[in-house]
């Protein structure tokens, strides 16, 4: 009698298991995960050579990015804010981490923490680290930033 009932209790799991997981459209293919993870990189390569073009460029034309030190809409406003910054700052070592992937319809949102070692005008080493949140859209076989929202959890301080 109870293995009956054990074996009635799993039938009934893993019938409802399927329909659940259908209905969860977060999950991602873990393809799009590792290309959202190259997006990340680039991102921080492009940053590590000061390059503000290569930086814009991952944005779309449309783009926003918040800062702590402004909003910039469009690409070109972008890019200007990242040759600004480089003017001021210089990246030694960007690593950013992509902590959580979600779906949102045909787009993704893209959540992490990055680190920073840069120095200033005068040459001074600095450390900065914070939060960073992106949503990005699909053009072609590759996906653009959308919006993006950085936070400094320790802005510009001394090491």
């Amino acid at each position: 009698m109870k293995m009956r009932f054990v074996a009635a209790l799993m039938g009934l799991a893993i019938g409802f298991t399927g329909p659940i997981l259908a209905q969860r459209k977060d999950i991602l293919d873990p393809q799009i995960t590792q290309q959202i993870r190259l997006l990340a990189m680039k991102y921080d390569e492009a940053f590590n050579r000061s390059d503000a073009a290569a930086v814009a460029a991952l944005y779309t034309e449309d783009a926003i990015y918040a800062a702590q030190d402004g909003t910039f809409h469009g690409l070109q406003a972008i890019e200007k804010a990242y040759a600004n910054y480089f003017q001021h700052w210089h990246s030694i070592k960007q690593v950013s981490t992509v902590d959580r992937v979600i779906a949102v319809g045909a787009d993704i949102r893209a959540f992490g923490t990055w680190t920073s070692a840069f120095q200033d005008t005068n040459g001074a080493p600095k450390k900065d680290r914070g939060h960073y949140r992106w949503l990005l859209v699909g053009q072609g076989d590759t996906w653009k930033i959308r919006t993006h929202t950085n936070r400094s959890t320790n802005l510009h301080a001394t090491n």
